[in-house]
């Protein structure tokens, strides 16, 4: 299990993993000054994603460009299911009793969970 992410620090990294690769300068320019963030922040909060593991960075053309390593969907994933470990410890329960008053839901997002839903009615089945 990967360390756990701050707010500032998730909102970064789900910037570079649907903008990345990319250098500090361009996440500090597109992403901190609009949030308000000095460049100095962004470079902390990016050198400390990489030694937890959430970024990679490589040196292309002197300047270092970091990336995910995984896809933003998957990341997202794995921070959501590290929440349900870490804080539900390991229930679904007080999250299906969240998503059933969620009020703003969408027709897409509906459709999803009933998929999800169909998913693991299916895999249940075969167990």
């Amino acid at each position: 299990m990967m360390k756990p992410l701050g707010e500032q620090e998730l909102a970064v990294l789900r910037y570079v993993a649907e903008h990345g690769p990319a250098t500090v300068g361009e996440v500090a320019e597109r992403f901190g000054e609009p949030q308000g963030l000095a460049r100095s922040t962004i470079l902390t909060v990016m050198e400390r994603l990489r030694q937890k593991g959430y970024l990679t960075r490589r040196k292309v053309e002197g300047v270092y460009q970091y990336a995910s390593p995984v896809p933003a969907s998957e990341l997202l994933r794995d921070v959501v299911g590290d929440f349900v470990q870490r804080t539900l410890s390991g229930s679904l329960s007080p999250f299906a009793a969240y998503l059933s008053e969620a009020e703003d839901v969408t027709d897409e997002e509906l459709a999803q969970l009933q998929d999800v839903v169909a998913r693991l009615r299916s895999k249940k089945r075969k167990e």
